[in-house]
């Protein structure tokens, strides 16, 4: 059974006059213990698409599943509650409030889950190589320590997804490889992920890669 369902997803833009189609009747299916590697250049619908699966955004036709529910066409109210109980999100920039530390941060949303556990919190900062950050302001961190604390915010309430957007940016060959090495143990204990990138390492652990190309998947 899938986890997780896009159904002909389209999503359009508008600049003044000129309509941007960001999405172009995508399906993708997603299983527990999965992970798919969304790669392709940038501009080709990568980001939109997560955001839709993550109810961040409305597609404008078709309509995304959550372990056999429809979520898209719902109040924010219950698309809140989808992505606390069944998600984990890592979006490019803005994954963390800037005026709470990073333990604070990762408080916030167990709480809102609600799944507080401070050893947890502990354990995944420690193994994502920022143990020493935990009491850190995000101003305070670099461009590597925003994303490692940013994917342990997606991880902290063992979601049964992660929807993660380039993930592995701006962190060297060490922390690439234990972040890959978590995200692998994710997917071995029966968790799905779904990952935007350009990284051929991450790619090359993914169960399927799906390429993208002007909002569609390609075939080519």
């Amino acid at each position: 059974m899938s986890v997780l369902e896009a159904r002909e997803l389209y999503r359009f833009f508008h600049s003044g006059e000129e309509e941007v189609k960001a999405l172009r009747g995508v399906d993708l299916t997603v299983a527990a213990g999965e992970m798919i590697a969304l790669v392709g250049p940038s501009g080709s619908g990568k980001s939109t698409l997560l955001h839709c699966l993550a109810g961040l955004d409305e597609p404008d036709g078709g309509a995304v599943y959550v372990m056999g529910q429809p979520m898209s066409r719902q109040s924010e109210i219950i698309k809140t509650k989808f992505r606390a109980k069944y998600f984990g999100v890592m979006r490019q920039k803005d994954n963390l409030i800037s005026h709470l530390s990073v333990a604070e941060n990762l408080l916030m949303v167990q709480v809102l889950a609600p799944q507080p556990n401070s050893s947890h919190q502990k354990n995944i900062l420690d193994r994502i190589g920022i143990g020493k950050r935990a009491n850190s302001l995000p101003a305070q961190l670099s461009g590597g320590e925003l994303a490692r604390a940013g994917l342990a915010v997606a991880m902290v309430c063992h979601p049964k997804i992660l929807l993660l957007d380039e993930p592995t940016g701006e962190v060297d060959s060490e922390t690439e490889a234990d972040i890959l090495n978590l995200l692998s143990d994710f997917q071995i204990d029966g968790g799905a992920i779904v990952i935007a990138t350009h990284n051929a390492a991450a790619a090359k652990r993914a169960s399927r890669v799906i390429t993208m190309k002007d909002g569609k998947i390609s075939n080519d």
